[in-house]
């Protein structure tokens, strides 16, 4: 029997099966339905996609026999990956001088043919085979081997495909974390920026109802803009909290509610002082879905209809339709409206159009942004239509529940 050599740059092969981090992986159909084709387009009992490790050869697939690994000394495969673009048969493995000794050449029962098409990663580093074996002697003839080697092409775009999911994996984990403290770094600066800040304005009143006769009218003017500086920044953190929050929105489970019911507590929150019309979709639809999620997008789309609107009588109408796979919503208003040029840019994180909103307060661009993340979180999509002095209209879906 003749041990197997290394591979040329076998530091940097072992490194490549490393990095796929297959080895030791759980079965998957996948590989499974390739060993067996090869088996059967060959007509052997055994097909194996062996892995030749430092210390060990491990099967990611078998098929006729039970065993997981084995040793790379003995190893049929080891010598198949010395020629990385060749298929190796051996027709009787009693009569090569590499087998004829090898202990699956004397087990019972034997192990006497053997063919293997290497396998290789995206770098061209050869990592093992897709292999067959039989009992008895054998030959492949010239469709099996091509058939042979057109599976182990297709063993290799799986381990391409797996390669990438494991680094999609690895940047999802990535963005997860980053996710995380940002989401601990807004609480923090929340709650340690928002307790000076409301000193602030507690102090800006005290000093206008205790000194109200000894600061003259420039003084009271200064002390509000230090409320009014204070208030926009308290509501910017506000903001930038709820943004990064908005991810655990979806954790909240489904219930079922109907939209008029949803859409009349929604009005009430936002404590509408003027002259305001607000109609609710003609059909009161039951809807199943997270009813916390739809009440922030409400919440956030109907405030901007009111607040971006410079009408002596705001008019927003609200349309709801239930379609097979969604729920599929429309909000109109008759406000400022936003440019042609600027449409494609206003669901983007700070991004603000409009000068001042009603109150003559200026916005964060956070909110649409926000919106824009909740609505993709449900399966759904968001859009716009607008024209300048004209009015705006948002349509929005959300994935429908199958059995809702």
């Amino acid at each position: 029997m003749i041990y197997p050599k290394k591979p040329d740059h076998e530091s940097h092969r072992l490194k490549t099966l490393s990095d796929l981090n297959i080895m030791n992986s759980d079965a998957e159909d996948s590989y499974d339905n390739i060993t067996a084709l090869a088996s059967y387009i060959c007509e052997v009992p055994i097909s194996l996609i062996s892995l030749i490790g430092e210390n060990t050869q491990w099967f990611k697939s078998k098929v006729g026999t039970d065993i997981c690994e084995g040793d790379p000394n003995i190893s049929h495969c080891a010598h198949a990956i010395l020629n990385p673009n060749e298929l190796m048969e051996v027709e009787d493995t009693r009569k090569d001088e590499r087998f004829a000794d090898n202990p699956f050449t004397l087990a019972d029962p034997p192990l006497l043919f053997y063919a293997g098409m290497p396998l290789k990663a995206d770098n061209g580093v050869v990592l093992g085979t897709l292999c067959v074996l039989d009992t008895k002697p054998n030959k492949l003839n010239d469709s099996q081997k091509s058939a042979l080697q057109a599976l182990a092409v297709q063993v290799e775009k799986l381990f391409e495909l797996h390669r990438r999911n494991q680094h999609l994996e690895k940047v999802k984990n990535q963005l997860k974390a980053k996710n995380n403290q940002l989401r601990e770094f807004a609480g923090t600066v929340s709650h340690d920026m928002k307790m000076p800040l409301a000193n602030m304005i507690i102090t800006a009143d005290l000093l206008k109802a205790k000194y109200a006769g000894k600061i003259d009218d420039q003084g009271m003017e200064y002390l509000g803009y230090l409320k009014q500086s204070s208030f926009k920044l308290s509501n910017y953190i506000t903001s930038i909290l709820e943004h990064y929050e908005s991810d655990t929105l979806t954790e909240s489970k489904e219930e079922e509610f109907d939209i008029h019911d949803l859409l009349e507590e929604i009005i009430d929150l936002l404590n509408i002082n003027y002259d305001c019309v607000i109609n609710l979709p003609e059909d009161n639809i039951m809807i199943k879905s997270n009813r916390v999620v739809l009440e922030q997008i409400f919440l956030n789309l109907i405030g901007n209809s009111l607040k971006y609107n410079n009408r002596d009588e705001i008019v927003i109408d609200v349309m709801c339709v239930r379609q097979e796979d969604f729920y599929s919503f429309t909000i109109k208003d008759n406000g400022i409206g936003i440019p042609k040029d600027k449409q494609e840019e206003i669901f983007d994180l700070f991004t603000v159009l409009a000068e001042t909103d009603r109150k003559g307060n200026r916005g964060n661009g956070i909110g649409l942004s926000t919106v824009k993340k909740l609505v993709e979180s449900m399966g759904g999509e968001i859009s716009l239509i607008s024209e300048v002095n004209i009015g705006t209209t948002f349509n929005f879906s959300i994935k429908r529940n199958l059995y809702s």
